[in-house]
């Protein structure tokens, strides 16, 4: 029998949190115990506070991240402060951050603040318990924050009426593009405008391939984030985790089995020609290696992601070269883009009602987020104007001591600077972007996996086997398909996608 391509990404990391915390954990997260003493006084003065240090995990594409402890240090004079805390950073390159963050919560680690929801985990956190229910933390500490968010993009993140995670107030609706150099675009003469359909690049990436040897035409921006994953996410909404999917021209809200589609067996054969003709990278089924890493090392042209307004040039200032977009999807707001990455509050917190409060001070002070997004003024960043900034004189994205730029991961972005080469803007751009965003029917929907979490672990276990050499195009779908959803049905899918419809039709009746 062949041996199928196991993938380090998405799926094998969901499914260590599955099986690691199946035993002894009681579904959905507990919520907050907020009688002690840990309360400030009215003014919020750290006055009354004992001393605390916050521990807060969150994920990095980049590897310039030596800048942080200077970073680290000037959020804890502030914090210290305001709420008596110190603020432990935690970055963890995003090929393994799932993974990471299931081994410090099965060894009990001190984790206060984590990022959920990567790679379709948030529900699945809440499942194994892993996370505490945030609704009077938010109504005592978090006013800014319930300020700040739309109300339906705060209650996007509730399941059975609790909210358990806060997104960031960022592109909170998304398109995808194909990412490219600029350089390769100019000097090959590629004409964009002649594209009409990703099934319309393989003469760019036949052109990359034909002159630049050394270059690989197509990498994956993250080892989760597949070709055919981008592409599907075009005409579905994946529902948290792509185990039943609503098609968006489907007004009636029926839940499929997204690998049995015409679509995407058609996104599949399209990956697998890239793939035999040498244009995607040979080990994309199990690499770690992010695109623009690759990009920065002149190994690679593009890469496929969920895109926004300033997107390529956020992509320039990290991959080091200028970067052009050609978008493959109308931009589209559900509950994924939502609940992808999400702020929450670990089951084992020693004192949540000071992560809440540091986390509501990521949506207020502007020095904090600051900080964050674009690390010590003089050294990372010098101010161009009141608020915008550059790289300092010798600097760029290559050796700046921290590289992060997420500020869209950290708390209120529109509040903090705007980099050169972006429009002054550009927050207001994203404001009416998310604002006119097609919306998901099933918008503010989040799928409950407490009553078939067997089966999710057993679908994820073959979603292991075979979905990341699938949508790189490693593993033949002519062949490899049929297996797939033969091994899918198995395990259990058909009764997931069931519990999934029930549960999105009685969602339905409240809206």
């Amino acid at each position: 029998m062949k041996k199928k391509i196991k993938s380090v990404g998405l799926a094998s990391a969901s499914m260590l949190l599955v099986m690691s915390m199946l035993a002894g954990c009681s579904g959905g997260g507990k919520q907050a115990d907020n009688s002690s003493a840990n309360n400030p006084k009215e003014g919020g003065g750290a006055s009354g506070l004992a001393p605390y240090e916050i521990t807060m995990a969150f994920f990095t594409t980049t590897s310039q991240t030596q800048g942080i402890p200077e970073v680290e240090k000037a959020i804890s004079e502030i914090t210290k402060k305001k709420i008596n805390a110190t603020v432990k950073l935690l970055p963890i390159s995003y090929g393994s951050y799932a993974q990471q963050l299931n081994l410090m919560i099965a060894s009990n680690e001190k984790l206060d603040l984590m990022v959920s929801g990567v790679g379709g985990t948030y529900s699945t956190h809440i499942t194994q318990g892993r996370l505490l229910a945030l609704d009077d933390l938010l109504a005592k500490h978090g006013q800014d924050i319930t300020k700040t968010l739309d109300p339906a993009f705060l209650n996007a993140a509730k399941v059975n009426g609790k909210i358990y995670g806060v997104t960031s107030n960022r592109d909170l609706a998304g398109d995808r593009s194909l990412t490219m150099r600029k350089d390769l675009i100019d000097k090959y003469k590629i004409d964009l405008s002649k594209l009409t359909s990703y099934n319309d690049l393989d003469s760019v990436f036949q052109t990359i391939k034909e002159h630049e040897p050394n270059i690989t035409p197509l990498v994956l921006y993250t080892s989760s984030v597949t070709p055919a994953a981008v592409m599907s996410n075009k005409y579905f909404d994946v529902l948290g985790d792509y185990m039943g999917v609503l098609d968006y021209e489907d007004k009636n809200l029926k839940v499929v089995n997204l690998y049995e589609t015409p679509k995407y067996a058609g996104i599949l054969d399209t990956v697998r020609r890239w793939f035999e003709k040498g244009y995607i990278q040979k080990d994309a089924a199990t690499t770690k290696d992010n695109g623009t890493d690759l990009i920065k090392a002149d190994r690679a042209f593009s890469f496929m992601t969920t895109s926004k307004p300033g997107y390529a040039m956020q992509a320039t200032r990290v991959a080091g070269k200028e970067m052009v977009e050609y978008k493959i999807s109308e931009p589209v707001s559900n509950t994924n883009q939502i609940t992808r990455f999400m702020w929450s509050i670990a089951n084992n917190s020693k004192d949540p009602a000071r992560a809440m409060m540091f986390l509501n001070l990521m949506f207020s002070d502007k020095d904090i987020i600051n900080l964050l997004s674009w690390g010590i003024e003089g050294r990372d960043y010098v101010k161009k104007s009141v608020n915008v900034i550059d790289f300092p004189q010798g600097i760029n994205s290559g050796n700046v001591p921290y590289g992060v730029n997420q500020g869209w991961l950290f708390g209120d972005q529109f509040k903090s600077y705007v980099f050169t080469g972006d429009p002054e803007d550009i927050y207001k751009q994203m404001d009416k972007f998310n604002k006119d965003a097609m919306k998901s029917p099933a918008l503010g929907f989040t799928f409950d996996a407490t009553p078939v979490k067997t089966e999710i672990a057993a679908v994820t276990n073959v979603f292991n086997q075979y979905k990341n050499g699938l949508e790189t195009g490693t593993l033949d779908p002519k062949t490899e398909l049929s297996q797939f959803n033969t091994k899918l049905k198995a395990a259990g899918i058909d009764k997931i996608i069931a519990e999934k419809q029930k549960q999105l039709d009685a969602w339905s009746k409240t809206k």
